[in-house]
């Protein structure tokens, strides 16, 4: 008798089953990690119209359901290994919806040198659901938490911020910059911060990637670190297609800065170490402040006027 999970496994996802995964046919896999490394576990689960519009391409899809969880690995300072993916699918994902999205799957495990591992699919009356737990690998004693930084410390951000916030805002058609097509780009489809693994393993006491905004995630940051933070928003860097903006007011500054969807990587460095780290890392890391006293973070620009925040952050749960 056929099975039409299995026939659907087998089909789009087997032949992207790596060593343990037992081709997909067991309930389980298996996973040893390298000698002297240590395993690191990351999970996030995306909603069609919650987490992206739904109306991508496939591909774009399945590449970002893995590159948010690469995020979560980098900031750990372990590099991705080997995945899990649950499915739920509706009567809108057939065979071409499949296809696509196993080959974005397969483009980005060849980019990342990770392999599927296992997982499940259900069918769903609902909006298509995705979930992966991805499985990465950092020397062993090397995990950066978010939860120690200390006084003194420097404030890093990767990349540039807000990007995928004002993309949003563009492909719901509330305004136009001059690369309206890079922000879009930066909203579909994150870039994991691999390049920075080196740095981050080396010189990062505390790290975290930017998921939800900039000062809300650097407020999970602080609270988990005991500490406060000051932020100098004239050093936050945006990108030439957001500075575009007819006026970049204290409101586009506000979305930018807690829109979420970065996927960047925020970490502090000891003070002592910040001369070292900054001649060893390249343009795409900027210094944006400092850890301080207390346990409020502090946004202000060069004059030293501080920024409100009616809300610091994207929320799943608004």
């Amino acid at each position: 008798m056929s099975n039409p999970e299995q026939e659907l496994i087998q089909t789009y996802f087997a032949p992207l089953a790596g060593d343990g995964a037992a081709g997909l046919m067991d309930d389980a896999a298996t996973w040893v990690p390298a000698e002297g490394m240590e395993t690191v576990l990351s999970t996030d689960t995306l909603v069609a119209g919650v987490h992206f519009i739904g109306d991508e391409p496939a591909d774009l899809i399945a590449r970002k359901a893995l590159r948010v969880n690469f995020s979560d690995l980098v900031a750990k300072g372990a590099a991705p290994c080997g995945y899990l993916l649950n499915l739920g699918l509706s009567t809108e994902q057939d065979h071409e919806w499949l296809k696509s999205f196993s080959y974005g799957l397969a483009e980005d495990q060849a980019e990342f040198g990770c392999k599927l591992l296992g997982g499940d699919t259900v069918s769903t009356p609902g909006p298509l659901v995705l979930s992966v737990t991805a499985i990465g690998e950092v020397p062993a004693g090397k995990v950066v938490r978010r939860g120690t930084a200390k006084v003194g410390d420097v404030l890093y951000v990767t990349g540039t911020i807000g990007d995928s916030a004002i993309g949003l805002e563009v492909l719901k058609e509330r305004c136009k910059t001059v690369d309206d097509s890079y922000l879009i780009d930066r909203y579909r489809l994150p870039r994991p911060r691999i390049e920075c693994l080196g740095l981050i393993r080396e010189f990062a006491s505390a790290a975290m990637d930017v998921s939800d905004g900039l000062i809300g995630d650097l407020e999970q940051l602080v609270a988990a670190s005991g500490v406060g933070a000051k932020v100098n928003c004239d050093l936050v860097p945006f990108s030439e297609a957001v500075k575009s903006l007819s006026v970049l007011d204290d409101q586009v500054i506000i979305r930018a800065l807690t829109g979420g969807d970065d996927y960047e990587i925020l970490f502090s460095v000891p003070y002592k170490r910040a001369d070292a780290f900054e001649a060893a890392c390249s343009n795409e890391v900027h210094h944006i402040g400092e850890i301080v006293d207390g346990n409020q973070v502090a946004v202000c620009n060069t004059a030293g006027e501080q920024i409100e925040f009616p809300s610091k952050s994207w929320s799943h749960f608004s």
